[in-house]
């Protein structure tokens, strides 16, 4: 009874003002497990959030409702009720028949879309016989050196039905061209096609590197498909404007979502510039963005990039259709995340990332597999990446309810936070010329060095706890997960399957396709209608991006020391 009599004695409850005027300060004051917090981005974080830090946020004006203009709620009145996001799973290794076998395993297992991991000289475009690509061929992707390799890549995969998705930059224009002919062997109409070509050259030389052409010819061939596209293949997404490497690269969560706008920036008055309506190929722009492992922090700045984006279109470019406004996005688990000390703990910080991306309102998500810190993943950790969606979709509840963390005040917040320090960096490159220009001054690569340098400082020193690294980490652990092997024989077997496709097809008719290729590069035509000529005809990607070099030319990085 002494304890009911206690309980019956409590004080008044004291109000939300009282709190913070009184007790925050005996709060800050009491012991804590460490002098400051803050997220893996530098944001500081408050011990409480309560209404007084949302007094600049107006619900209507800043999130309105779904479905409208500014989108911060989500790009579709419904969101998931209707429809699920597009669940891909990045793949590609080895031959294309094998990566063709992952494909049709991935897709029995329930994924909806594929995404297409190419190899390095795929990517730089060179072939499999080039003395520059021994040791990288189909390692880290699948290879792709003429249109019989894409013919066997997606053999028995009706494209007409399946959204693809290629991750693929200074090549982007040969191989969608390859696809585009492979569909039509397929007898598949181009305006039934549905997919999505990175084609974001800039990141490249900001944060990754797979860089081909100097930025001009590198923006004409970008251009020249948004032209092409929005004539012939009208689903296809003609660019993925991509934060993803920038934050791999090192970068905080405000530098992904500034570096990737001030990009599309440069991309939308690139295309005006060409003549092009802004509301007629800016609802074929989608952008690819990175999840990390601060859920509130991932959350809030998806949000944040839906508002920043829809305010860009309406009033930097007069887009006056919503779809212009709509920011569409696929996202990617951080890869830069996974550790290979107790790789299973990856499955995890997989799952935290993937529901962020999901309460964040993604249009398509990939997952990654939790020994890709260890090698390309194996069938069974695939499966579980894919398997970590399906239990987010079906069983959390989260798709179920628009905008789920809406009202959160630390969310809330945290958007607007995010928001504004876009803004200013935005104006900051916008001071200095623009994306290419702040480029060329090495801007934006010496922000994500300092990101990058602070972000290892704090985890070698203790103040990030990485689980299974610099904490709760094992003496003399060995990782025992399988991984998968690529056999060395596969380089010889790709190189004799490229000279058989040179032996059997018609030289005469390659070279006159790649001489108009040459000739059109050195004018000012649109290049697709000749690269997918010199397609058709098995020219092989390192010889028709030899031809582009030969013009433009080759770029050489930027110090920024």
């Amino acid at each position: 009874m002494t304890g009911c009599n206690h309980f019956h004695k409590q004080e008044r409850i004291v109000s939300h003002d009282e709190w913070i005027d009184q007790y925050l300060e005996l709060a800050s004051n009491s012991k804590l497990r460490q002098e400051t917090f803050s997220t893996p981005s530098g944001r500081d974080v408050s011990h409480l959030y309560s209404h007084r830090d949302i007094e600049d946020v107006d619900p209507e004006l800043h999130l309105g409702v779904p479905g409208t203009f500014p989108f911060t709620r989500g790009v579709y009145p419904n969101m998931y009720r209707s429809r699920l996001w597009t669940m891909r799973q990045y793949a590609g290794f080895s031959t294309a028949t094998e990566s063709n076998k992952r494909y049709k395993f991935l897709l029995s297992r329930g994924q909806t879309g594929l995404s297409v991991a190419f190899d390095l000289p795929t990517q730089i475009g060179y072939d499999s016989d080039d003395t520059l690509s021994h040791g990288e061929v189909g390692k880290v992707g699948v290879a792709i050196d003429t249109l019989a390799d894409m013919e066997r890549l997606l053999d028995g995969i009706p494209l007409g039905e399946v959204s693809t998705s290629m991750t693929i930059n200074s090549t982007a224009s040969i191989l969608l061209s390859m696809y585009l002919v492979v569909a039509e062997k397929q007898g598949v109409s181009w305006n039934q096609v549905r997919g999505t070509i990175q084609n974001d050259l800039l990141k490249e030389y900001i944060a990754r590197g797979t860089y081909a052409f100097p930025p001009e010819p590198s923006m004409r061939l970008i251009t020249d498909i948004f032209a092409f596209c929005s004539k012939e293949v009208p689903k296809w997404n003609t660019i993925s404007i991509s934060g993803y490497h920038i934050r791999e690269a090192g970068s905080t969560a405000s530098q992904e979502l500034a570096f990737t706008f001030a990009n599309a920036k440069e991309y939308v008055r690139r295309a005006m510039q060409a003549g092009m309506d802004v509301d007629v190929f800016a609802p074929q722009l989608s952008f690819f963005f990175n999840a990390h492992n601060n859920l509130i922090e991932e959350v809030a700045k998806f949000r944040a990039a839906r508002r920043l984006w829809a305010e860009i279109m309406r009033d930097e470019f007069s887009a006056r259709d919503p779809k212009s406004m709509q920011l569409r996005f696929h996202t990617q688990t951080a890869g830069s995340t996974l550790t290979a000390q107790q790789p299973e703990n990856n499955v995890v910080r997989v799952a935290i990332q993937a529901l962020a991306a999901v309460c964040g309102g993604t249009q398509s998500l990939h997952t990654n597999s939790f020994d890709e810190a260890l090698a390309l993943p194996t069938e069974r950790s695939v499966r579980i990446a894919l398997r970590t969606q399906q239990m987010i979709a079906y069983e959390s509840g989260v798709a179920d309810i628009v905008d789920p963390f809406a009202g959160s005040y630390v969310v809330e917040r945290w958007t607007r936070e995010i928001y504004d320090r876009v803004r200013e960096y935005l104006k900051k490159i916008d001071d200095l010329g623009g994306a290419l220009a702040a480029i060329h001054q090495g801007f934006q690569q010496k922000e994500i060095q300092e990101a990058a340098y602070r972000w290892q400082r704090d985890m070698e020193t203790g103040k990030y706890k990485v689980v299974g690294v610099n904490a709760f980490a094992e003496a003399e652990e060995k990782a025992d997960v399988p991984i998968t092997l690529i056999d060395p024989s596969i380089e010889r077997e790709q190189v004799e399957h490229l000279a058989q496709v040179k032996a059997g097809r018609n030289a005469d008719e390659v070279e006159r396709y790649l001489k108009t290729l040459k000739e059109t590069a050195e004018g000012e035509g649109n290049l697709m209608p000749a690269i997918l000529d010199s397609v058709r005809a098995y020219a092989s990607i390192g010889e028709i991006q030899g031809t582009l070099r030969s013009v433009f030319g080759e770029y050489r990085e930027i110090s920024t020391l």
